[in-house]
């Protein structure tokens, strides 16, 4: 058994501290002292001192904190699932990138904006111990990262501030003679905006102009700036467990692809379906493409340079880089091949394309500033103009499309019939082409996306030739995703029901006598105004029973026989969303203990 002694306080109204010693005899030693402003804290060939503006450390120990996720972090903990935490040892250094050694220098001094900036921005530690290493500082600082690395790197006690489990961890792989000195600093109004950022994400999965100026004034008030607000949503959309499922997955498969160095059809497929699934989600693109970055996807495919990045590179860098002596304007048929291109680049998470604009737009400024012609830089803006179109207008389609309960507004509307306009002028059907064709496509549109992408694109024609007000449009979008919202609580209701009272329901008097229970529970919870709708309602049974006929009939045969064609003809003809019934499948792998790559290999038609 040892003994623990923890120290609490506050440098300033910035820096919370808490100080733990643990020893066997814990409460026979005095381990700290104030000189001035300065509380230090010291044994035997070690110490670590905190004032107003930083720390000072000498001796052997390091520091350790939480990783953020999208910060740069090795390779080898990324891909190690159970890495957790940053551990930093002074006195370390790589070699070569890769090799670590130490020196005797291990002492120094931080700032607390540095601590926090390179660290984690709410909560970082520091240690140092006496006894179970020996020797001078190098070898000292060896036996501490063999002795407690693993644990530094993998304890969950980090992430969660428990200093008492922590200190648990670390003293029972001490000697009994040893003791062990942690030293927790907090970031009191990183942890405030934190906080205030976690509690308005986690209501809903989403931010309203409201909250986020009400956040951004925070953030003002405190003095946080916009490279730490950023660090801070992005790790806390992370921690969403809806939003890690997904985003674990998708860097599982990446860190495998890098690994071996390409991404074959099968692993992007995987991929691409995890992107589909975040919009559906509202998973935010960021965490993706973080990834993207850190795992320097657009290096991974295993493809040539596809056609339209050719093209693109003969339209930017033809015309910007090389072809100065001609007329380099873009004209329509340009702009057509570039936004075409932007869409396959989009649809294949190829980075590329952003890359090539992004160096023709440094390109444009450096000739702009050594006197080109100004038009140079309408041609550029020109094309912005249009790429910006086709963002806001892909947005809002795919939010339509895919998520529930999307705010549709006559601005919206007014938005897309201008961007429709302005496609249109390009090429007629431009804009039904690459915002309606390939969503339409997309096997993971679910019936009542289909509804309102069909309806939106019916309803812009209609406007167009005054046979139809943007009200109305907005009034019928709302009543499809209304309807969508209801068929969800009402399929989970039902369900319920048949799950806890209900063996049969296969008759009438069985139906009506269950959809009398379930209108009148669903009034009491206030999900339901008026009468329920008896079609809506019989909609929802057929579909649970087709449910129950793929899961207990259909599912082990597919799984058993590596029958696709069955699979494929169910998902065709059953009219259930493909995103639903992946859901169950997943659900039945997990329940039965099954390996889920058995599952990939049954979404992607391979045998086993």
């Amino acid at each position: 058994m040892h003994q623990e002694i923890r120290l609490h306080g506050h440098l300033n109204e910035t820096i919370e501290f808490f100080a733990t010693a643990a020893a066997r005899d814990a409460y026979g030693s005095y381990f700290y002292e104030t000189v001035g402003d300065r509380l230090r804290f010291f044994a035997p060939g070690s110490e670590f001192a905190l004032d107003g503006q930083g720390v000072m450390h000498r001796g052997n120990g390091g520091a350790f904190c939480e990783y953020m996720f999208g910060v740069d972090q090795p390779l080898a903990d990324l891909a190690k699932g159970d890495v957790c935490n940053r551990l930093v040892l002074y006195g370390g250094l790589y070699e070569n990138g890769f090799n670590l050694r130490f020196s005797d220098l291990t002492g120094g001094r931080q700032s607390y904006e540095r601590i926090f900036f390179e660290g984690n921005p709410i909560c970082n530690y520091f240690f140092f111990l006496t006894g179970s290493v020996s020797g001078d500082l190098r070898e000292q600082q060896e036996g501490i990262l063999r002795l407690l690395g693993k644990t530094l790197k993998r304890s969950p006690a980090v992430g969660l501030n428990d200093d008492m489990q922590l200190a648990d961890e670390l003293f029972g792989l001490l000697g009994h003679k040893s003791s062990l000195y942690l030293f927790r600093l907090i970031h009191k109004k990183h942890r405030r905006y934190h906080d205030a950022f976690r509690i308005l994400y986690h209501a809903n999965k989403a931010l309203s102009d409201e909250d986020f100026q009400g956040l951004q004034e925070l953030a003002d008030q405190l003095g946080v700036d916009r490279y730490q607000q950023e660090r801070i949503r992005i790790d806390v959309m992370y921690k969403h467990p809806e939003n890690r499922r997904v985003v674990d997955e998708y860097k599982h498969i990446l860190i495998d692809c890098f690994r071996k160095g390409t991404i074959n059809q099968l692993e992007n497929a995987r991929l691409t379906r995890l992107k589909t699934l975040s919009v559906r989600n509202k998973i935010p693109s960021a965490l993706f493409y973080t990834l993207d970055k850190m795992l320097k996807h657009d290096n991974l495919l295993d493809v040539q340079e596809q056609d339209y990045i050719l093209e693109t590179r003969e339209i930017l860098e033809g015309i910007f880089f090389h072809e100065r002596q001609i007329d380099s304007s873009i004209d329509r048929d340009d702009m057509i091949k570039l936004l075409h291109a932007k869409k396959c680049a989009s649809e294949n998470r190829d980075h590329t394309f952003e890359h090539i604009l992004l160096n023709t737009g440094k390109a444009c400024d450096e000739k702009i500033y050594n006197g080109a012609d100004m038009a140079l830089l309408d041609n550029f803006s020109y094309i912005l103009t249009y790429f910006d179109r086709y963002d806001t207008t892909q947005a809002e389609v795919s939010q339509l499309a895919f998520m529930e309960n999307v705010a549709i507004s006559e601005k919206m509307i007014r938005s897309l019939l201008g961007n429709r306009k302005a496609f249109d002028e390009l090429q007629r059907g431009l804009f039904d082409g690459l915002f309606f064709t390939g969503v339409l496509e997309n096997k993971y549109l679910g019936r009542y996306g289909r509804k309102k992408i069909l309806a939106l694109r019916q309803g812009l024609v209609e406007i167009e030739e005054g046979r139809l007000t943007v009200h109305t449009l907005v009034s019928r979008l709302e009543a499809i995703d209304a309807e969508d919202r209801l068929y969800g609580v009402l399929r989970d209701h039902v369900k319920e029901r048949i799950r806890n009272f209900y063996s049969r329901y296969n008759t009438r008097s069985e139906q009506q006598a269950l959809q009398a229970e379930v209108a009148e529970e669903l009034c009491a919870k206030g999900l339901l105004e008026g009468p329920l709708p008896g079609a809506l309602f019989r909609d929802v049974v057929v579909n649970i029973k087709k449910e129950a006929i793929y899961i207990h009939s259909l599912l082990p045969q597919i799984i058993a026989d590596q029958d696709i064609a069955l699979r494929e003809d169910f998902l065709e003809n059953s009219g259930l969303d493909r995103f639903y019934v992946e859901e169950l499948e997943r659900e039945y792998f997990e329940l039965n203990n099954l390996d889920l790559e058995g599952l990939y290999q049954i979404r992607q038609g391979l045998s086993a």
